[in-house]
């Protein structure tokens, strides 16, 4: 537990800042961060610090961003983009302190029943008075209040816009749980935690349930959601995003299959489930490689974009059209583009890459966007012909002309299967959780399913699993890819699904012999 409570507080905590006290009423110096002490009701004994920037609208939008356990206000406002995105964008952050405990220090009560009551005290009414004061001083606007948050942060993230659909707008949660996850205080350590300890899974309409009968009779629009979260993250098992995005599917209505999926950024893993009329309720990112240390550079930017906080109703003048697009180091897989910057008369914020198959023909799409003049595109074809184009966009979200066509031809390539790599994520006198385990593409080929089969030791039985189909045969285990994991791009592309077993008392012995094809 000790190096759990370490590892997680140096993930998601950073030092503290020196900063003011302000009292109730007095608005804090604006491109500071400042904390407010009598805020309202308070059951929760939380601390409120504020960032109110230099230039901001008359009614400002309202970013609630909150910490990991064993962190803080300050120090998610130090260890975050949020604040310079509020210098840019215009809109107030408040940084709650959590101080409940449940096993360790400085977490957000997702666990509690007065928690998953409204007005049932306990954070969720403190947060709820440091958006009311924010609303009172500065006129925040009540319609354009956000949630965001990093480990126990993001699970309170999706905590509030379950227990409060009626004050946020939408959330960003990066490696947060559904809802409900967990039971109650004793649930919530991760040593003994059924949430988090690599086997909850609950269908979709069990885990929208919970969310509907958390304000029963609710019938107004429901906030939209963000899910990020590392495939390698094995504190807060990757396994939780998928539930996550079977609960806010569940409840929007919508299918648990992504109406579209791309990579925005190297390693971002992208899926987008949208209403039949294409506005996007649900997001989820699955960050290759990634552990416990979300948000990193740039995710910031995609919340805030989520949120619709980068656009304006004035600015109606594009970028002009990026200029000398070249093409280098073009793989069997891959290749690297550079072009010279656009300008624009607000400022470009990014860049939209587009690509089309073939010498001729074809539709230009995007493959994915970037913060500077360049961008490498992976997961292609051997021996391949491919044309790029990139446009450019400001904040008011003015998109510019393409700029010229550069043509790359992949080098030819070699066939191949992939690898399966287990990890160890816990075990015990009669039993262990394998997660994740890994599985690359070691081609030069996309592969569109995988197999994977190993060999339980003697005595040894399969009681649960997650993220794939498993079958067994005596010792002999049979795991089968699913919809949504089954494509690995060539070049390392990866995936990972996870299982528990039980063995005898004081048995050793794990699993061995993994293949995979």
């Amino acid at each position: 537990m000790t190096r759990w409570i370490r590892v997680l507080a140096s993930a998601c905590a950073a030092a503290l800042l020196a900063v003011m006290t302000v009292a109730l009423g007095s608005p804090a110096v604006a491109a500071s961060l400042v904390e407010v002490t009598g805020f309202g009701n308070n059951p929760g004994n939380m601390r409120m610090h504020v960032y109110v920037p230099d230039s901001h609208p008359t009614s400002p939008a309202i970013v609630v961003a909150m910490h990991g356990c064993g962190g803080s206000g300050p120090g998610f406002h130090q260890g975050s983009e949020f604040a310079s995105l509020a210098d840019r964008y215009g809109f107030v952050v408040i940084y709650p302190t959590a101080t409940q405990s449940a096993g360790f220090g400085n977490c957000f009560d997702t666990w509690s029943d007065a928690a998953k009551q409204r007005g049932g005290g306990s954070d969720p009414d403190s947060i709820l008075s440091m958006i009311d004061y924010v609303e009172r001083t500065y006129r925040g606007d009540p319609n354009r209040v956000y949630a965001t948050g990093s480990s126990s942060g993001g699970m309170m993230t999706q905590h509030m816009l379950a227990v409060h659909p009626d004050v946020f707008k939408a959330g960003a949660s990066f490696m947060g749980v559904p809802f409900n996850c967990f039971a109650g205080a004793s649930d919530y350590p991760p040593g003994s935690s059924r949430c988090t300890g690599g086997s909850m899974d609950r269908s979709p309409q069990q885990w929208g349930d919970a969310v509907r009968q958390a304000y029963p009779g609710y019938s107004g629009p429901r906030p939209r959601m963000q899910l990020w979260h590392g495939t390698s993250d094995t504190l807060v098992p990757y396994s939780l995003l998928r539930e996550s995005i079977e609960q806010w599917t569940d409840v929007f209505g919508l299918s648990q299959t992504p109406t579209s999926t791309d990579t925005p950024q190297a390693n971002w893993n992208r899926s987008r489930y949208a209403t039949s009329s294409g506005t996007v309720q649900v997001e989820a990112y699955s960050v290759q490689g990634a552990g416990h240390a979300l948000p990193q550079g740039g995710m910031a930017l995609y919340a805030i974009q989520f949120f619709g906080l980068t656009t304006s109703s004035t600015d109606t003048t594009p970028p002009t059209a990026p200029a000398g697009l070249t093409a280098s180091g073009t793989t069997a897989t891959g290749t690297s583009l550079a072009w010279t910057a656009s300008t624009d008369d607000t400022g470009v914020t990014g860049y939209q890459i587009l690509r089309a198959p073939g010498a001729a023909g074809g539709t230009f799409t995007q493959v994915g966007t970037s913060a500077t003049t360049s961008f490498t595109d992976t997961g292609l074809t051997a021996n391949t012909t491919y044309r790029y184009q990139v446009r450019a966009r400001d904040a008011a979200g003015n998109v510019s002309p393409v700029s010229d066509t550069v043509q790359i031809t992949t080098q030819a390539g070699t066939t191949g299967a992939c690898s399966a790599t287990p990890t160890v994520q816990s075990q015990w006198g009669n039993g262990y959780v394998i997660q994740p385990l890994t599985i690359t593409n070691t081609s030069t080929s996309t592969i569109t399913s995988w197999t994977v089969t190993f060999t339980l030791p003697a005595g040894h039985t399969l009681t649960g699993s997650w993220n794939a189909t498993v079958t067994s045969s005596g010792q002999t285990v049979t795991v089968r890819s699913v919809s949504h994991n089954g494509t690995l791009a060539p070049g390392a592309g990866a995936t990972s699904f996870g299982f528990q077993a039980s063995r005898p008392n004081g048995n050793t012995a794990l699993p061995s012999g993994y293949a995979c094809a």
